[in-house]
Parts: C-alpha cells; sequence; structure tokens
C-alpha cells in the first residue's frame, strides 16, 4: 500500500529527512506544508472529497472526475489546479490526473505559541 503523508514541516526536519534519503535510508513520500492553515487552505473540503474519490482510483479524466462527484467540470478543473500546484495530484502522459497513493495521512501539532 502506497501512503502520502501530508503535514507541517519545518526547514530543517524537510533536510533531515533528505539527509537520511541520500543515505538509502527509506523515508516514505511526504508533502510538506509550511503551516497548518496552510494546508487547511489548500485542501478545502470539496478538495478533499475529490482526493477521497482518487484514493486508488488511477488516472482519469477531470470530466470523470466530476461525474464521480456530482460535481459540474468547471468548479472541479479548478480544485484539480490547485492540487497540481500544490504537488498533490499528478497527470499522466496522456493527460489524465491521479493521486497515485492508496491512503493519505495528515500530521501536524500544535503548540502553545
Amino acid at each position: 500500500m502506497r501512503t502520502v503523508t501530508l503535514g507541517v514541516s519545518s526547514r530543517e526536519e524537510m533536510n533531515q529527512r533528505f539527509l537520511r534519503a541520500f543515505e538509502a535510508k527509506p523515508q516514505g513520500t511526504f508533502i510538506s506544508f509550511e503551516s497548518p492553515a496552510l494546508i487547511f487552505k489548500v485542501l478545502t473540503g470539496k478538495r478533499w472529497e475529490l482526493l477521497n474519490m482518487m484514493t486508488g482510483a488511477g488516472p482519469m479524466a477531470i470530466r470523470e472526475a466530476a461525474r464521480r462527484l456530482g460535481r459540474d467540470v468547471k468548479s472541479v478543473h479548478s480544485d484539480v489546479h490547485k492540487l497540481l500546484n500544490a504537488g498533490i495530484l499528478q497527470k499522466t502522459d496522456d493527460g489524465r490526473i491521479e493521486f497515485p497513493f492508496d491512503s493519505v495521512r495528515v500530521e501536524f501539532t500544535l503548540k502553545a505559541a
């Protein structure tokens, strides 16, 4: 099962993962954000629904994603491009969209100011 971890990471944490990976130590797949607020800005409720539907579903056209969600193509197209720009979705060689993971883990810690 391929799992991606979405989380908040400092520059230092990202550097440490990079160094461990450079030493051939498995790190898993991470998509890092600067803050929890940015995660919630990028991953709105409708975009979570899109990711949920695409998890493990394989590549598909935006029109097919909209049909499966019962949403209009234009709004799904907009959400897809936000997720592509954030590095969460990928585009295949034939132009379809893909979320190449079977599960998603979200990880961050809130600390007292």
